[in-house]
């Protein structure tokens, strides 16, 4: 059976999705964009201000799921532009310490043209 994880330490969905599912003992979030939770905007401006916002969207989702950093297993990375995955890595690999698995990927648009996106596969304990 299927749980819904909501947080509002996280930004709500602007789509028809959920936040996280937590199936076969295994969290699987949504793709979180560096959208403030407290104020529901874009605040952040640089690659690193956004991954940093990115990644504290993540953690909130972790913690609301009972997991963490240390339990990711995969993650899906997306760049507005590639050239920007040096000064990505630096900001994701301070939250990422137990390297997990990933694809990074550029595409052409994110939503609210957002230079990243990450979503997380993680074990929840």
């Amino acid at each position: 059976m299927s749980k819904v994880i909501y947080t509002k330490n996280a930004p709500d969905a602007i789509g028809p999705y959920s936040q996280g599912i937590i199936t076969g003992g295994l969290l699987f979030t949504s793709g979180q964009i560096a959208i403030n939770p407290a104020t529901g905007n874009v605040e952040a401006v640089t690659i690193e201000e956004q991954t940093e916002q990115v990644c504290k969207n993540l953690g909130a989702l972790l913690a609301a799921a009972g997991t963490s950093y240390e339990k990711v297993v995969k993650t899906t990375c997306f760049l507005a532009d590639m050239g920007d995955f040096a000064a990505f890595n630096a900001i994701y690999g301070k939250y990422f310490v137990s390297k997990p698995a990933r694809s990074c990927v550029a595409v052409k648009t994110l939503p609210k043209n957002v230079l990243c996106e990450v979503e997380v596969i993680a074990e929840v304990e």
